[in-house]
């Protein structure tokens, strides 16, 4: 009987999050009768679209080349996202599956527009005035598939917001695998990470997203009995990232602006010699030359509120933008914006959360941050269970999905675990 592998992204999942499972009856059954890898060290910067190819790839970013969230477009007042699929310089774990005639699935899985999936569903949204939702949708998901969901389940949906929009994803995944049966299937909810950006990350709000996740997974699992393809499929649950809860933003592009390194007209940005790229908890300082590096190393080693300042050598040997001069990273309670209006520093109100770039948590991070750790849970035939297994890095995972399915990349910074394995 053919294996099949579902993979369960709960973005913003932390390892914390797991210790107690006492009100999570679903994961702590997962747990139970599977294998827990308790902490999984995530990627720098630790934001969603590095991460999300990090686990179908098995690569840093540098290597894999979605290194943030958005592409540095300093003279757009909203910068492209890392949507489609041809952005990824390596092969990815839906690349091998296809190869093998396997049949795919993906659900609002980052970086995955106009890939190839069998049935996608693709995490896009209109940037552009001249843009609507369903045209992009329609262009970078697999169509006719996007009409059927939509026809059968789009009622659930109240355009992009929490809880309604995983809901309709939830719906449109247990109809997918009752109906296609697929092989690989890739899903992303964002749910909690929605929650915590807006509430914290210990609010009540997240923890009712997580117990929501909860009875997703249970409504998944079902979805693989009636379609008769339970004792063959091999369950993976994980997370991206964690969040840190801050207080205050920093705007580097302000600094840089009074120096004369960017100038501003009409509220663009026409040139720059040096650029702050956020990451949100982290931040990308571009140059276009090395003339003003001593300087904006000296600017940088002034502000207390930056926790650690990376060099372009440094960088490359986390696996971030090696484009890249410097990485700035705040310290806990900071995160950074790249727009120019606004003081340098600003504290974040209560006000102002809801209003765009303002948050309650963020992640973009370092991964050595403490307590910051992600985590991830296999259940099913061939997996140990029971066992528990103390860490792992998150680029381990696309080697391990690639022997569940009994594929092979080429080579990747990861490593199968075999102690997951009976």
């Amino acid at each position: 009987m053919e294996k099949h592998l579902i993979v369960i992204s709960l973005d913003a999942l932390g390892a914390v999050d797991l210790k107690d499972t006492s009100d999570l009856p679903v994961l702590h059954e997962l747990i139970q009768s599977g294998t827990h890898i308790q902490e999984v060290e995530t990627i720098y910067p630790s934001l969603t679209y590095p991460a999300h190819t990090s686990i179908i790839t098995g690569h840093y970013p540098a290597t894999h080349g979605i290194i943030n969230n958005t592409k540095v477009q300093p003279d757009k007042d909203s910068p492209d996202w890392f949507w489609y699929k041809i952005a990824i310089q390596v092969p990815t774990l839906y690349d091998l599956a296809k190869e093998q005639g396997m049949t795919t699935a993906a659900f609002l899985w980052p970086v995955a527009a106009k890939s190839g999936i069998d049935y996608n569903i693709a995490e896009i949204f209109p940037n552009r005035f001249w843009l609507t939702q369903i045209m992009v949708s329609l262009h970078g998901s697999s169509p006719l598939f996007l009409i059927d969901m939509e026809r059968k389940f789009g009622q659930l949906r109240k355009g992009i917001n929490q809880p309604e929009l995983d809901i309709f994803l939830t719906a449109s995944v247990m109809d997918t695998i009752k109906t296609k049966r697929p092989t690989l299937l890739l899903a992303h909810l964002v749910d909690m990470d929605s929650m915590r950006h807006a509430h914290g990350v210990h609010s009540a709000e997240a923890k009712a997203a997580l117990k929501r996740h909860d009875k997703r997974l249970a409504e998944i699992i079902q979805a693989t009995k009636e379609a008769g393809i339970y004792e063959n499929t091999v369950f993976a649950i994980l997370g991206d990232h964690y969040q840190i809860n801050v207080t205050h933003a920093i705007r580097l592009n302000i600094l840089f602006a009074e120096k004369g390194w960017v100038t501003v007209e009409d509220k663009k940005i026409i040139n720059w010699e040096v650029y702050a790229k956020s990451c949100d908890g982290s931040c990308y300082i571009y140059t276009k030359n090395t003339k003003y590096n001593q300087e904006i190393e000296l600017l940088l080693q002034d502000m207390s509120e930056l926790e650690q300042i990376l060099t372009s050598d440094e960088i490359a040997h986390r696996g971030a933008d090696t484009g890249a001069t410097f990485m700035v990273e705040g310290k806990s309670g900071y995160y950074f914006m790249d727009d120019l209006y606004g003081p340098l520093y600003e504290e974040v109100t209560e006000e102002m959360l809801g209003k765009p770039g303002y948050y309650k948590a963020v992640h973009g991070y370092s991964p050595n941050k403490p307590d910051y750790k992600t985590t991830i849970i296999f259940n099913g035939p061939g997996i140990n269970q029971g066992k528990k297994i103390a860490s792992a890095h998150l680029v381990d995972e696309a080697p391990i999905f690639a022997k569940i399915l009994g594929l092979q990349f080429p080579n990747t910074a990861g490593t199968v675990i075999e102690a997951l394995f009976e």
